[in-house]
Order: structure tokens, then sequence, then C-alpha cells
């Protein structure tokens, strides 16, 4: 654990069993290397069980049976911390990833009864309800995506957290928390340990708070009923690529790099993939090095021309002449030094790519976010452009005219007028034609040439 508390203040209560994978391993691992700095560690594993339920046809499948099985454990957890005399009872599930190191300092000063912290995964999937039906399932409602996207900051009261719960149990009413529905009389709602701890707190008047005050960790989306592990190794990628995009990758301590596997490298097709970083901008470099190697790409390091080291008054020294009276569109203002910078970057990539003969280029900036399902959504586009005569593909851009665009694949359009040169396909021969454009005579910002060189420009 990365968190920045007194680990001899916490007991660790592991259970672990009904898996697919080399968990027990791993645990027994981490508890054999870490645990002599916790006060104890409590570990309970089962490899004999089987991946499965007796009920279950695959292990994403929620049963009767994985859900008592589930209730019991919760209950279990909850006894052992009354039992210790424990003020707080932390209860994580396995899929949580908190990269905030002081959540846990930040969650036990709020000195609340039951707080959780809001976490993020890669759409609006988290770990809190703003809603629930009349049948006690989830509802989405016009609070969640304020609280999720943090345009409301604060902590806020809601009818549902799991996954990541903070109990104090320092007050008298927490004894009255459960997540067995034998516990409660008359309960009528579904067997469901999450259901029952929400609907027992909130009869008992027990204020359930989420926290969004912290950029403090991320979750995995839960698999559909049916997919297979493969799926979730697919779901974990997707949260690891959001972490990196927001710059707090999830850690992996050295001691247990040795689980964890990569995919084999390529340029997904392409004759080259170039990335395009300024040297004064390390840290995204970095991440854009850990986000190729989670993918599997290779990319070809261009370092960018730095628009603080250009002399604008004096590009006609290096045969270059802005574009008379030009203004940004949308605030009025000449051509900035960086924008000029930029333009020079992708133009010597364009002769790089004629000069190399390279028929299929891919060209990225390093501030970049991909997508979920990254890698499958490139490649399968890589095979829908095969037939299509075409110059260059937009993959990040961002869309400025309003109408809807023409699709010619499943997956591509003709774009209207677009900015940002984020992330784009080239072919050898696109590159030639901005070259032959002559571009450095008059120059424009890399995003009002593309949509004039296609013909989608306003003006």
């Amino acid at each position: 654990m990365n968190q920045d508390y007194p680990k001899d203040r916490i007991y660790i209560w592991i259970y672990s069993d009904f898996n697919e994978d080399n968990s027990i391993e791993i645990i027994e691992d981490w508890v054999e290397e870490f645990g002599s700095s916790y006060n104890a560690i409590y570990v309970t594993t089962n490899a004999t069980n089987g991946p499965l339920h007796p009920d279950e046809e695959t292990s994403s499948n929620w049963t009767p049976k994985h859900f008592e099985h589930v209730i019991q454990l919760r209950e279990s957890a909850l006894r052992f911390a009354r039992r210790m005399w424990a003020d707080f009872i932390f209860m994580l599930d396995a899929d949580v990833f908190l990269t905030e190191p002081t959540a846990l300092k930040y969650l036990v000063n709020k000195d609340m009864l039951v707080v959780a912290p809001m976490l993020v995964s890669d759409g609006l999937y988290s770990n809190f309800w703003c809603g629930m039906t009349e049948y006690y399932y989830y509802k989405r409602t016009d609070d969640y995506t304020p609280i999720y996207q943090r345009e409301r900051i604060g902590c806020f009261d809601v009818p549902m957290v799991h996954s990541a719960v903070l109990i104090s149990l320092r007050y008298r009413r927490s004894d009255i928390l459960t997540y067995n529905p034998d516990n409660i009389r008359d309960y009528e709602g579904p067997y469901d340990d999450i259901i029952v701890f929400a609907l027992n707190a909130n009869r008992n008047g027990v204020p359930l708070k989420v926290c969004n005050d912290h950029h403090y960790g991320f979750i995995t989306t839960p698999l559909e009923d049916g997919q297979a592990l493969e799926h979730d190794r697919e779901l974990l990628l997707n949260v690891k690529m959001e972490a990196l995009s927001r710059g707090t990758p999830l850690l992996l301590d050295k001691h247990l790099e040795g689980y964890v596997t990569y995919p084999k490298t390529s340029k997904l097709g392409c004759s080259e993939v170039f990335l395009i970083n300024l040297e004064r901008r390390p840290q995204r470099l970095k991440l854009m090095a850990s986000s190729f190697k989670e993918l599997g790409m290779t990319a070809k390091l261009f370092k960018a021309i730095d628009g603080k080291e250009l002399d604008v008054c004096n590009l006609k020294e290096d045969f270059i002449t802005l574009m008379p009276g030009y203004e940004d569109p949308y605030h009025k203002r000449p051509m900035k030094a960086g924008e000029v910078g930029c333009f020079l970057s992708h133009y010597y990539i364009w002769e790089q790519i004629v000069e190399e003969n390279l028929d299929i280029s891919l060209i990225l900036e390093d501030d970049i976010h991909f997508v979920p399902y990254f890698r499958h959504r490139f490649l399968e586009i890589m095979e829908e452009i095969k037939n299509l005569d075409w110059d260059l593909v937009y993959i990040g851009r961002k869309i400025l005219m309003d109408g809807k665009e023409e699709f010619v694949t499943p997956h591509v359009t003709k774009p209207r007028y677009s900015y940002w040169t984020l992330g784009y396909l080239i072919t050898k021969r696109g590159a030639q034609k901005l070259l032959d454009a002559n571009p450095l005579d008059k120059l424009l910002p890399v995003d009002e040439f593309l949509p004039i060189m296609f013909d989608q420009h306003t003006k």
C-alpha cells in the first residue's frame, strides 16, 4: 500500500478464493515481502474450490451462491474489525486503485460514519449511485455527472457507495451496519451485498457520503454477465491508460514486476509511428513511453521545435513567412511562437516521410489521450481504410462544425472543419501534397492549414 498512513496502526484482512489466475501466489509473495511493515496481516486463501461457484457458468455470473459468499465475507470482515476494537474499517475491493497517497488520511479526518472516495473509470462508471429505482437498482440522475466530472466539489449524500468504503466504528450507530439481509427485519430488497448495506443504512438514518475533493484513484468497469477473464484484462488496460492520461499512473512495485506481462511491440501496421515531444516536457515523454508499453507500440521520438527558442520577428532568415494579417479565429490574436514551433515539427516530419519513402505514418503529439480499446479500434480502422483512396486520417481531433459527417466506412467519416493535430495517419502522397503547398511561405497554425488543404475551412 502506498498510503501515507502509519502502517503499524493498520491490520490487513485479506480473503481470496474462486480464482482463475495466480492471485493467491501474488498475495503470498506480497505478504512475505511487505507484511512485517503492518501491525498484523490476516490472510485466508483457498486454491481448492476451483474458479466457479456451483451455480455459475462463468466467473462473471453473479448467481445466488456468489452473492451469498460475498455477503458472508463482508460480514466476516466487519466482525473482525469490531473484534479488534478498530476505529475504522476500510472495505476495499481488488479492482480499486488508490493513486492519492493521502487518501486514507483525508477520509479518516472527515470524521464521517460512512464515506467513500470517488473513483473514476474509463467511462462514467464509479463507486457511488445518485439514484435508486423503486426496485432498488441503479438509476442515473441529473446529480451524478456533475459530481463525477467534479463540476461540483465536496462530500455528498448519496443512496449508495461501494467498492471503497471507510466505516467509522467509533460511532455506536455503526453497530447496525450490515451486509447480511438476515440481520434486517422485514427486508424486501434484492439479495445483493451493496444494496443490503445501502438500504439498511438509509432505513436507519445513517448518511452515506461520497467525496470528490481530491483525485483519489480509479476503479475498473465490471464485467458484463458471461464475459470471460480475458475481457477483464482489457478493462484493466483501459483504466491504466486513463490513469496515464491524467498523469497519475498506477504504480507497480519492482518486487511484483514479474507478474505483469505486456503485449508484443509493433508499429500497428504503420511504416513508422512518430511521437512529437518538447525536451522541456520530460514527464510527458515518460507517460507516453508507459502508454506505448501498455499498448504494445513502438514509436520514433521527434524532438519538437520549441517556440520559446524561436525569434518570430526574424523567421525570414529560415525562409519562413507568417501569413500577413492572420488572426486566431476565436481569440483574435496573431500566431504565437508555440504555434510556429508546432507547425515546423509537423512539417519536418512530413519531409522525413517523403525522404524515407514511408507509405503510412502515424503522427502523435505527447498530450494525446488514448481511448478505451485503442489498439483494437485502431487496427479496425487500419483494416477499413485499406481499400480507400486517402491521404490523411484524423485519429484525434476537435470537431468545430455542426452537422453530420458522411461515413465512408463503419468507423471513418469525411471530416468537416476540425481543430487539433493530436494524432493522424498520413500517407507519403499526403505528406508530399502538404509540402507542395509551400506552407512556409504563408505560415498558419497546422490545425488551420490542414482544413484548408481538404477544403473544409470556414473562410
